[in-house]
C-alpha cells in the first residue's frame, strides 16, 4: 500500500534557475545542483537554502539547477515574500 504522506511528484528540470539565463539542463557534471526542502526553507534555516543535507522527513523538496556560469557568481536565497531567488554570491576572502 502506498503511504500518502511519502508521495512524490517527480518534476523535471529543463533550464537554469536564472530568470535572465536560457541555458538548458543537460548534464550534472556541469554547474550547481540544490535540493531544497521549500516547506521549511525559511524556519530552521533562516538565512536561506542548503544544499542537500542529512534531515530527515521534509515536507517538500525542490530541486533548483544554476549553470556553471552563473553559479560562478550567482546562488539561490529564500525570501518569505518571494521564495526561492537569484541572488549575487559573497565574494571568496583571500587567504
Amino acid at each position: 500500500p502506498l503511504n500518502a504522506n511519502r508521495f512524490c511528484e517527480a518534476v523535471m528540470l529543463s533550464k537554469c534557475a536564472n530568470p535572465s539565463c536560457s541555458t538548458p539542463f543537460r548534464y550534472l557534471r556541469e554547474g550547481r545542483l540544490y535540493r531544497i526542502d521549500v516547506a521549511n526553507a525559511g524556519e530552521a534555516h533562516s538565512h536561506g537554502p542548503f544544499l542537500v543535507n542529512g534531515r530527515k522527513g521534509p515536507e517538500k523538496i525542490e530541486h533548483f539547477w544554476l549553470c556553471g556560469a552563473c553559479a560562478t557568481t550567482l546562488t539561490l536565497s529564500f525570501l518569505k515574500d518571494k521564495g526561492i531567488t537569484v541572488v549575487p554570491r559573497a565574494p571568496l576572502r583571500a587567504a
